[in-house]
């Protein structure tokens, strides 16, 4: 494997630097977009105890921004209940478009390597199909085993730059698609929070 990566030539080098920056990305985002930690389930609920036993204050405020994501966006919320329910939405919009502003993190970086490996490793193989010209010019085709091993050299970083960008799209997809669940579980929970305080229709907020 590390002759075949040697003789792919020197775009062998960012295409493996590549490859170690999709994983890397990958298993921070896996770690990070855990649905459970951004958008605790029964964090509602205890905001809507909260406010029955008229416990918001300065400290409660500050320790649900500090839970979760989640939590975040329905403090900012809280914060300006009283000014309205375009206000709140208001408040609580802007607030999420920094939660997913930090969820969206790295992501792009996953799409760019996913379009741009493939093009490198296109580019070592124009290299390398160069090279086996010039050695037909220089020797004749008359050795058609030496030229099949050229050209078999010269399509290495192609390959090997379809295997990065391959898993670094199937990577890109899914984070996104994760990452627009979250956003809609979010979404639905700061609409039960405003609708409670500011409709008089039975919001269903259960207590757990």
């Amino acid at each position: 494997m590390i002759e075949i990566f040697l003789a792919g030539g020197f775009l062998m080098w960012p295409i493996l630097l590549c490859s170690l920056v999709v994983i890397g990305v990958s298993l921070e985002r896996y770690w990070t977009l855990n649905p459970a930690k951004i958008a605790p389930k029964t964090l509602l609920a205890q905001v809507w105890s909260w406010i029955k036993n008229n416990q918001v204050d300065a400290s409660k405020l500050r320790e649900l921004k500090q839970s979760s994501p989640l939590g975040q966006i329905l403090a900012a919320g809280l914060s300006n209940s009283k000014h309205g329910r375009e206000v709140m939405k208001d408040s609580i919009q802007e607030a999420a478009n920094q939660v997913i502003h930090d969820l969206e993190r790295y992501i792009n970086i996953l799409g760019t390597i996913a379009n741009v490996v493939p093009l490198m490793g296109l580019l070592g193989t124009v290299f390398g199909m160069i090279e086996v010209f010039n050695a037909i010019m220089l020797q004749g085709s008359g050795n058609t085993g030496v030229l099949a091993g050229g050209i078999s050299v010269a399509l290495y970083t192609t390959a090997f730059g379809l295997l990065v960008a391959i898993p670094a799209m199937i990577a890109h997809r899914f984070f996104q698609r994760r990452i627009d669940s979250i956003v809609v579980t979010m979404e639905e929970e700061a609409i039960k929070l405003v609708d409670a305080l500011h409709s008089d229709r039975r919001v269903d907020v259960k207590l757990v």
